[in-house]
C-alpha cells in the first residue's frame, strides 16, 4: 500500500510545480528566519497582543504574497467523488448503507442509503486504506523523521507533512482520497484580522493568537528545512512548499484525525481514515472503534437514522473553543462546553500563605484555571472547593482546615450542600457573581444585542466567532443568574 521506496522523488518528477527565481527564494528565506525570531521570541508563550499578533500576521502574509504564483494543494482539489468512491469499492469498504452528500450548514457528510438502528455497523474502513504515522514511516518523508527532533516529538506534524507529499504526487495509492479533500477550512488559521476582531474578549482569541504562533513558526522552521537538509535535496516539498500548503494540510489533520491501536497494538497512533471522517458532529456518545482482529475502524449508528438522512457521529466531549481552533466549527447546542476562567490568590492578600497552604492539601495551586459549564450545573465541585478557600477568614483557615482533622472537612469542600460557614457561602457566590459581571464587561456587544443583529451579511468565519461568544456569554449569563440564585436562598434562610 502506498509508496514504501524511501528514495526521494524530485518535485519536477512528482508535480510538475513550477519553481520560484533565486532572488525570490532568498527574499522567502529571509522573511521565514524573521519569522522564527519573532515566533521564538515569546518563548512559546504566544502573542501577548494584538500587535504582536499582527507583526507575526503581516510577516507570513508577505511570503504568501512572494508564493502567489505558486499552485497550491488545495488550489488543484477538484472533489472527484466518483473517483473516490471507486477506490473505497476497490479496496473492500462497503458503502451500500451510506453515501456522501452536501447538507445546509454542514457542508458535506454522510447519507444514509437505508434505514438504520441504533447499534448498526454502517462503515468499516480497513488499516490499509488509513495515511497514518506508520505509514509516513515507511514513504518519503522517513528519512526526515529518523534525523529531525521536531518530527519525532509531533506525530500531528508528521502526519500533515506526510499528507502534503502524497499530495504532490497524483500516482499516490491515497491520492482518490486526498483529491476529494476540502480545499480549505474554517480554523481559525483562516481567519483574517477583522473576523479574529469580533473574538474581542473570548478566551478563545489568545488561544487562536497561540495557535496562529505556532503554526507559522512551523512552518519558517520546514521551509528553511527543506531548503537547506542535504537529504531534502531532491524532496517532493522543496520546491512549492507554500504556507498555504502547509497551513491546509495542519487543518486536515486537525480537522480528521483519529487515534488508531498501531500495527503490534502497542501503542495509539495519529491517521487519516478515508471516508469515515465525513461524519459531522452532534450531541451523543462514541460509537466507533477499532477491531484488531479484523484490522478496520468500524462505525455504529449512534441512534437510529432513517434512509435519506444525514449520519452523525460524536467526536467527544469537546468544548466549542476546541472545536472552533482544530475543527472549524461551533455547535451551539454543545453538552459539554465549557468557558475557562483564570483564578488566583494574591500575594498582598494577608491570608495568601494559610490559604495556599488549605489549596496545596486540595492539591491546588494558589493560581489555577477553571472552566465554567454550559447546562445547569455551571460551576465544578474544583472550582467551589477553591473558592470557599479563597473567601475563608482567618479563623476558618486555622482551626477547622489546617489541623490534623481538617481532612474530612476538605473532603466536603466541592459539596454545594455542606457549607463552611453562611458568611463564606455568600462571599463565595458574590465573588462568582462579580468575575462574571467583570468578564461579561471585557466583550464588545451584549448577548442580547447579538442574537438580535442581521449577520447575513457576515463572512462564514465572521458568524463563527460570533456564535463563539454568543456560547460564552450564555454561560456566563447562566453562572450570573446561578450565583444570584444561591444567594438569594442563602439570604432568606437567614
Amino acid at each position: 500500500m502506498g509508496k514504501k521506496n524511501r528514495k526521494p522523488v524530485s518535485q519536477a518528477q512528482s508535480s510538475g510545480v513550477p519553481c520560484l527565481d533565486r532572488s525570490t527564494k532568498k527574499d522567502i528565506l529571509e522573511l521565514c528566519n524573521q519569522l522564527l525570531e519573532k515566533c521564538t521570541r515569546s518563548n512559546g508563550a504566544g502573542p501577548k497582543d494584538w500587535d504582536e499578533f499582527m507583526e507575526i500576521f503581516n510577516l507570513v502574509e508577505k511570503i504568501r504574497e512572494k508564493q502567489k504564483h505558486l499552485v497550491s494543494v488545495s488550489q488543484k482539489t477538484s472533489r472527484e467523488w466518483s473517483s473516490f468512491l471507486q477506490w473505497l469499492q476497490e479496496n473492500n469498504v462497503d458503502t451500500s448503507r451510506v453515501t456522501t452528500d452536501e447538507f445546509p450548514v454542514y457542508g458535506f457528510g454522510l447519507r444514509a442509503t437505508q434505514n438504520l438502528k441504533e447499534g448498526d455497523l454502517f462503515l468499516s474502513v480497513p488499516r490499509k486504506l488509513m495515511i497514518s504515522t506508520e505509514t509516513a514511516s515507511r514513504s518519503q518523508i522517513g528519512f526526515l523523521i529518523e534525523e529531525d527532533k521536531l518530527l519525532q516529538s509531533m506525530p500531528n506534524v508528521v502526519l500533515a507533512i506526510h499528507l502534503l507529499s502524497e499530495s504532490k504526487n497524483s500516482d499516490s495509492f491515497w491520492y482518490p482520497y486526498i483529491s476529494c479533500l476540502p480545499k480549505n477550512y474554517n480554523t481559525t488559521l483562516y481567519f483574517n484580522p477583522e473576523e479574529l476582531k469580533l473574538l474581542k474578549g473570548s478566551p478563545v482569541l489568545t488561544e487562536a493568537f497561540n495557535h496562529y504562533q505556532r503554526i507559522a513558526r512551523q512552518y519558517a522552521y520546514f521551509y528553511k528545512l527543506f531548503q537547506n537538509n542535504h537529504y531534502a535535496q531532491k524532496f517532493p516539498l522543496r520546491e512549492g512548499f507554500t504556507y498555504d500548503d502547509y497551513r491546509w494540510a495542519v487543518s486536515t489533520v486537525m480537522t480528521r484525525q483519529n487515534q488508531i491501536p498501531s500495527s503490534n497494538g502497542n501503542q495509539m497512533i495519529n491517521a487519516l481514515i478515508p471516508f469515515w471522517d465525513m461524519c459531522n458532529h452532534c450531541n451523543g456518545q462514541l460509537s466507533t472503534d477499532f477491531d484488531l482482529v479484523e484490522n478496520c475502524g468500524k462505525c455504529y449508528a449512534m441512534v437510529n437514522f432513517q434512509k435519506e438522512e444525514q449520519i452523525f457521529i460524536f467526536y467527544g466531549p469537546r468544548s466549542n473553543s476546541e472545536l472552533l481552533i482544530h475543527n472549524g466549527f461551533v455547535y451551539m447546542e454543545n453538552l459539554f462546553d465549557t468557558l475557562t476562567i483564570k483564578l488566583g490568590i494574591s500575594k498582598s492578600d494577608p491570608l495568601y500563605a494559610l490559604k495556599s497552604e488549605v489549596l496545596a492539601r486540595l492539591s491546588m495551586l494558589p493560581s489555577k484555571s477553571f472552566q465554567l459549564n454550559a447546562g445547569s450545573k455551571p460551576v465544578s465541585r474544583e472550582l467551589l472547593s477553591f473558592l470557599r478557600v479563597i473567601c475563608m477568614n482567618q479563623e476558618n483557615l486555622q482551626e477547622r482546615f489546617t489541623g490534623e482533622n481538617a481532612a474530612d472537612l476538605l473532603s466536603q469542600m466541592g459539596n454545594e450542600e455542606v457549607i463552611v460557614s453562611q458568611e463564606n457561602e455568600m462571599k463565595v457566590w458574590q465573588f462568582i457573581a462579580t468575575r462574571v459581571q467583570l468578564l461579561l464587561k471585557t466583550y464588545t456587544t451584549s448577548l442580547e444585542t447579538d442574537e438580535h443583529l442581521d449577520n447575513n451579511e457576515l463572512s462564514e468565519r465572521a458568524k463563527l466567532s460570533l456564535q463563539m461568544v454568543m456560547c460564552e456569554k450564555r454561560i456566563l449569563n447562566s453562572t450570573l443568574d446561578y450565583a444570584k440564585s444561591k444567594k438569594l436562598s442563602l439570604s432568606t434562610a437567614e
